[in-house]
C-alpha cells in the first residue's frame, strides 16, 4: 500500500469512526444460530472442541466465539478453525486481527495475498493467504473478515465496511474466520494450500446461518 493510499484511508477511517460513535440509536442485531451448534462434521472432517481460556475471552471481548480442531480420514495434518461473531462492534469490542494476534504467540508472517475464493456454491470470497513460521513449524493460514453478505480480506477495507453499514444500515456486527493447518516437513506448500483451500470452500456456505447477511 502506497503512502498516499494509506493516509487517503486512515483519515476517512478517523472522520468515519467519529461519526459512527456520535451517532445515537442501537444497533439492529438479527436473528442468527450460535457458534456452538456450528456443524462438527464437514465434508468428511470431524471436529473436536477447544477451549478458550477466560483470559482470552476478557481480550476478544462481548461476542461469540468457537475453535475447533477438525481432523479427516487419509489427510496428513488437521485443520484449526476459528471463528468470532460480534453482534455490535460500536461499545468496543471489536474484532482483532491476526496480524496482531499471532506474532504476539511468537508467529511471524513469510508470506502474504489476497485471493478471490469460490465456494462449494458456487460464491466468491476475498480472503487473505499467509504462511507464518515459529522456528521450526510453518503453518498456512487462511482468513477473512464476514459481514452482511460481503467477504473482505483486508482489515482496512473492513473498518470502512463496518462505518458504512453502521450508517447505511444501523448494523455493525460482523465476524472473523480463520483457518490454519501445518504445513509438515515431507510435503510442500502447495498440499497445505489445497487442504486449506478445500476445507473453506466446504465450511464457507454454512456461515450464513450463524453469520446473518
Amino acid at each position: 500500500m502506497n503512502r498516499l493510499r494509506f493516509w487517503t484511508i486512515a483519515l476517512m477511517l478517523a472522520g468515519a469512526v467519529v461519526i459512527l460513535y456520535a451517532r445515537p440509536g442501537h444497533d439492529e442485531i438479527p436473528a442468527r444460530a450460535p457458534l456452538e451448534q456450528f456443524p462438527d462434521t464437514i465434508a468428511g472432517w470431524a471436529g473436536t472442541d477447544l477451549s478458550i481460556d477466560q483470559e482470552t475471552r476478557d481480550v476478544l471481548g462481548d461476542g461469540d466465539f468457537l475453535s475447533r480442531n477438525y481432523v479427516r480420514q487419509g489427510q496428513p495434518a488437521p485443520i484449526d478453525l476459528f471463528l468470532a461473531y460480534f453482534p455490535s462492534q460500536r461499545t468496543g469490542s471489536t474484532i482483532h486481527s491476526p496480524k496482531h494476534c499471532l506474532p504476539g504467540a511468537g508467529w511471524t508472517f513469510d508470506s502474504s495475498r489476497y485471493v478471490d475464493l469460490e465456494d462449494a456454491d458456487g460464491r466468491a470470497h476475498r480472503v487473505g493467504e499467509y504462511i507464518i513460521s515459529n522456528g521450526q513449524a510453518r503453518q498456512f493460514v487462511i482468513y477473512w473478515y464476514e459481514a452482511h453478505g460481503r467477504s473482505v480480506a483486508n482489515e482496512y477495507w473492513a473498518k470502512v465496511y463496518l462505518v458504512t453499514d453502521a450508517m447505511r444500515m444501523n448494523r455493525t456486527d460482523g465476524a472473523l474466520v480463520r483457518i490454519i493447518t501445518p504445513i509438515l516437513p515431507d510435503e510442500g506448500e502447495a498440499q497445505s494450500k489445497a487442504r486449506a483451500e478445500g476445507f473453506a470452500r466446504q465450511l464457507a456456505p454454512l456461515l450464513t446461518r450463524f453469520i446473518p447477511d
